[in-house]
């Protein structure tokens, strides 16, 4: 029967084998990587010669100890589970939907669940640019602004002058973590990714590296790093993991004789923390990795009486230098207190500079509604607005004008 399906979609409709095709059972298309840019030919179960019948037990609802299977492929589980919302989410709405064996036309836009089943279907490549959903059509997007004839800009880029644009979309991306799933934080995350495929992309340039050693350096580590899930070992908590991570990256340091470090007073522990990180964020990330080696405070009062200690010792410094050393000892131990009690400092700071924001709003809107400039009073009376900012905080639950 698979002959005869050939031979009618290469009589009809200019299927060249040569150039590839994917042949997928309809029942198992949700959970299969296929890509829109090659021709997909969907046979519904009765051309298979089964009753479609098996599902796959889902890892997530599953024991732990059976078999990782769901029943959407990793990474398009928000669609939807069947073929029709399956095609839907990686196709052009008006992309045809071929019927083979007497089936009619339709498109990805009109063909219900019942034509899918009730015969052969074949769905022609995508040109690039209709491509979006897969994996593949960015690349080939970053690919072509880069090509003779492409974008003047995106051509005069490299390495160097695209830095700037992976911390500002990081940071974008950070500030809509703040509201959780929504469409704006799939369009900050989508920013960022660009970033890294236009880096891949010209390291593909240079002969280098591509998307492909991105991603298997990637998954690689991950697996390594994962031994409790994808393999032996057991971590039962979360600080064993952490723990099991940093003894596992000693061990890969350690495979490749070391690291190469940029100063001589960094640590081994420390190595590939980015100097670029923001401070706090900086801060944080070795004390943890310091913490999973085992310097770390037994409990939270232990922090607590060294912030006492360290702000005593700023109230005593008697030079601006001394001043300034203290003061970063406190920000350390501060960044610490933070860790040890599950805030991420970076987070926690850019929230209070908000809220000091927003208060401070209100102290400028109450001195307007009174007449008045805030560089004409005293800080009493600023601080009495400041009060009732907060109190205006307190009982609705928002600044006024904001939800």
């Amino acid at each position: 029967m698979i002959d005869e399906l050939l031979a009618e979609a290469a009589a009809r409709h200019g299927l060249r084998l040569s150039e590839g095709l994917q042949v997928v059972g309809l029942a198992a298309l949700p959970r299969r990587a296929f890509d829109p840019s090659w021709p997909l030919l969907l046979l519904p179960a009765a051309a298979l010669g089964d009753d479609g019948s098996r599902a796959p037990r889902n890892g997530a609802d599953s024991d732990a100890d059976e078999p990782f299977e769901p029943r959407v492929l990793p990474g398009r589980g928000s669609h939807g589970s069947s073929p029709v919302e399956i095609l839907a989410a990686l196709y052009p709405a008006t992309h045809p939907v071929l019927g083979l064996a007497g089936a009619p036309d339709a498109t990805v836009a009109t063909i219900d669940a019942a034509a899918l089943a009730s015969a052969p279907h074949l769905l022609p490549a995508t040109d690039p640019l209709g491509n979006l959903a897969s994996p593949h059509g960015l690349p080939w997007i970053a690919a072509r602004l880069r090509a003779p004839g492409g974008c003047p800009w995106d051509r005069e880029q490299d390495h160097r002058t695209l830095r700037p644009f992976v911390l500002e979309e990081a940071y974008e991306v950070h500030e809509a973590l703040e509201h959780g799933a929504t469409p704006d934080l799939a369009e900050e995350l989508g920013d960022l990714l660009l970033q890294i495929v236009l880096h891949a992309q010209i390291a593909s340039e240079e002969g280098l590296f591509d998307l492909t050693d991105v991603y298997r350096h990637i998954a690689g580590k991950i697996v390594r790093r994962h031994p409790h899930v994808f393999g032996d070992a057991q971590a039962a908590t979360a600080d064993e993991v952490i723990q099991n991570w940093e003894r596992i990256k000693a061990a890969e340091r350690a495979a490749r004789g070391g690291e190469p470090r940029a100063r001589p007073d960094l640590p081994e522990a420390f190595a590939g923390l980015a100097r670029s990180l923001p401070a706090l964020a900086y801060s944080q990330e070795m004390q943890v990795r310091a913490a999973a080696l085992g310097y770390d405070w037994p409990d939270v009062e232990g922090v607590i009486e060294k912030l006492g200690e360290e702000a005593v010792e700023l109230l005593e410094a008697r030079t601006d230098a001394e001043r300034a050393e203290e003061f970063g000892d406190l920000l350390l131990v501060l960044v610490n207190l933070g860790r040890k009690l599950g805030i991420d400092a970076e987070s926690a700071l850019r929230d209070g500079n908000a809220k000091f924001a927003r208060r401070f709003a209100l102290v400028e809107r109450f001195a307007r509604d009174d007449g008045r400039t805030l560089d004409t009073m005293t800080f009493e009376e600023l601080d009495e607005l400041w009060d009732r900012a907060k109190a205006v905080e307190r009982s609705t639950g928002s600044v006024e004008g904001e939800p």
